[in-house]
C-alpha cells in the first residue's frame, strides 16, 4: 500500500499511499500509514506524501472494530498531520471513512467534479470520529452541520467553497504532479513549523503566540544566514 515514487523534482522520492474508504479500518492500514510516515521522515528535506483516497463505507455495520484500533488510527493520522513533509491528497470520487480521515489531515487536497465527502454512518448516526472534529474545525460548524448531524454528503463545489478541497481538476494526475512540483520548493521541516503555527492560531492568544512566532522568525533568519555563508 505504500510505495516510493520518483517525483521528477530531483529530490527525495515521494511516498504514495492508497486508502480505500470502502474498506473497514484495519490494523494493516494503521501499519501502512505508520510505514509511510517513517519513510517520509527519513526521506530528506523535500519529501512529500501523496495520498490517493477513494471510496466510502456502505450500509453494513463495521465488524470487529474496537476503540483501541480507532485510537491507533487517530494517533497515526495525527502523526501524518505533523510530518516534516508536504502531504497532498487526491480524491477522484466519493471519499468517506478512512479515506475522508486522511484527506482532512492533508496539507493540499485535489478533487474532481464528482467528488463527494461522505461522513460514515453507523449505529443510526454519523460515526463520531475525529473527521467530524476536522470538518467543523476547518469549515466551521454551521457550514458542515447537515453533514455532521445527518450524514449529508458534501459535493465538490461546496467542499471547494468551504476550503475542504483546494482544487478541482479534470486531469487529477496532472494536478497532482503540479502540486507535488510546487511543494518541492518547500522545506518539510519548515513547512511543519508553519503548519503548527497556523493551527495553533485559532486557540492561542496573540500574546502567547508571539514568542513562538519570534522563535520561528529567528530560525528562518539563521537558515538564511547559513545559506549565504555556505
Amino acid at each position: 500500500m505504500v510505495t516510493p515514487a520518483g517525483s521528477g523534482r530531483g529530490t527525495a522520492p515521494d511516498q504514495v499511499l492508497e486508502i480505500d474508504g470502502a474498506q473497514p479500518l484495519s490494523a494493516g492500514l494503521v501499519t501502512a500509514l505508520a510505514a509511510c510516515c517513517d519513510q517520509a521522515e527519513s526521506a530528506g528535506e523535500h519529501a512529500a506524501v501523496l495520498l490517493r483516497v477513494s471510496g466510502a463505507p456502505g450500509a453494513a455495520e463495521p465488524d470487529g472494530l474496537t476503540v483501541a484500533l480507532v485510537s491507533r488510527w487517530e494517533r497515526a493520522l495525527r502523526r501524518l498531520e505533523r510530518l516534516p513533509a508536504v502531504t497532498i491528497a487526491v480524491a477522484p470520487g466519493d471519499c468517506g471513512g478512512t479515506a475522508l480521515d486522511a484527506l482532512l489531515a492533508a496539507d493540499y487536497r485535489i478533487g474532481a467534479a464528482g467528488t463527494r465527502l461522505v461522513p460514515a454512518f453507523t449505529g443510526g448516526a454519523t460515526w463520531p470520529g475525529m473527521a467530524l472534529y476536522r470538518l467543523a474545525h476547518q469549515a466551521g460548524a454551521a457550514a458542515v452541520r447537515r453533514a455532521v448531524l445527518f450524514g449529508t454528503p458534501i459535493g465538490a463545489a461546496d467542499a471547494l467553497a468551504m476550503h475542504l478541497l483546494d482544487e478541482l481538476a479534470d486531469d487529477l494526475d496532472t494536478a497532482l504532479a503540479a502540486a507535488a512540483e510546487l511543494a518541492g520548493a518547500c522545506s518539510g521541516a519548515e513547512l511543519a513549523i508553519r503548519r503548527w503555527l497556523m493551527l495553533e492560531a485559532r486557540t492561542v492568544s496573540f500574546e502567547d503566540a508571539l514568542g513562538t512566532h519570534l522563535s520561528a522568525c529567528d530560525r528562518a533568519l539563521r537558515r538564511t544566514a547559513a545559506a549565504r555563508a555556505g
